[in-house]
């Protein structure tokens, strides 16, 4: 059996592989670009230039961005028996939404989508080593 650990955010992915003693983990960076939308010109005055700030071609961007970011990662998970996916914010669910919509084969292995903050790398691996430690006789 072949245990996978995804934790997820918008600038990287650790899978972690747990094994009978050990874990192995493989860092995925993303490429989604971080944007901070400057707008208005800075003058006060009533009529006075303005920046156009196009939001939704940003998020544009950043959906085919982050559906790319999943592409590299599915090839590394596909194998899996079992899949849980944690992380902090949304990224962990848009990750676990996009696998539904376009990779039905690995989303039928997720058994679970947790929230999890910033964790070191040992405690990333602790998590996943205790998730499937805890469930092993529910398999």
């Amino acid at each position: 059996m072949k245990n996978l650990g995804i934790w997820i955010d918008k600038e990287k992915a650790h899978i972690i592989s747990v094994k009978e003693e050990s874990e192995d983990m493989t860092t995925i960076p993303s490429e989604i670009e971080n944007y901070r939308i400057h707008g208005g010109s800075g003058t006060r005055l009533k009529g006075g230039p303005q920046d156009v700030v196009q939001d939704s071609k940003y998020l544009e961007r950043e959906k085919h961005q982050f559906r790319a970011y999943v592409k590299t990662i599915v090839p590394l998970i596909q194998n899996a028996d079992r899949i849980v996916i944690f992380g902090p914010a949304e990224a962990r669910d848009r990750f676990n939404k996009e696998l539904n919509d376009n990779y039905k084969d690995v989303a039928k292995k997720v058994k679970d989508v947790l929230i999890a903050d910033s964790m070191t790398d040992n405690q990333t691996k602790a998590l996943v080593r205790d998730y499937f430690n805890k469930f092993k006789s529910a398999f």
